[in-house]
């Protein structure tokens, strides 16, 4: 089953399809996007209250890509708000998973684009430019390795381990 106008496999079936291979992270996100089932090959960004490296990689095509975000889990400030929506949404990326907050969400929910976030926050954050770029990111109990494919959906979020990992 996929859902409804997706065009993507549901997470439940993955995971009765894949077992163990199938990675399920353990936090359960907020859907702010307009869409919300989402999939697509993983893109990362590694930075902290920090979103240079977030709108420098979303300037980049991301046809067919899902930027991961790992923001350590901070609900201090936004990551990510509707001017970066946009622009993810102009350049095709397919969604964002953020391990942080994002803020805007009353426009955000408008565009049509995949969002899970932890939950949002309105203020901004710092512009030092500092973190990393496609290199694995872990949290929820989930390695999010750049090339592989991640899916989210209404239930949750899964990654398909690589043939040949443990």
């Amino acid at each position: 089953m996929e859902p409804a106008g997706s065009g993507m496999t549901a997470t439940a079936d993955l995971c009765d399809a894949h077992g163990e291979a199938a990675q399920v992270c353990e936090i359960t996100f907020g859907d702010y996007g307009g869409l919300t089932a989402f999939s697509g090959q993983i893109v990362t960004v590694r930075c902290f209250e920090d979103n240079v490296l977030v709108r420098k990689t979303l300037e980049g095509d991301g046809r067919g890509k899902v930027l991961v975000v790992d923001a350590g889990g901070s609900l201090r400030c936004a990551m990510l708000g509707d001017q970066l929506a946009q622009m993810a949404l102009n350049n095709g990326w397919a969604g964002v998973l953020m391990f942080g907050c994002v803020r805007d969400v009353g426009v955000i929910v408008s565009l049509p684009i995949g969002l899970k976030a932890l939950g949002t926050h309105p203020r901004k954050s710092e512009k030092r430019g500092e973190g990393e770029v496609n290199v694995p990111v872990s949290f929820g109990g989930v390695t999010f390795r750049p090339g592989e494919r991640v899916f989210a959906d209404e239930d949750g979020v899964v990654v398909l381990r690589t043939k040949g990992e443990g």
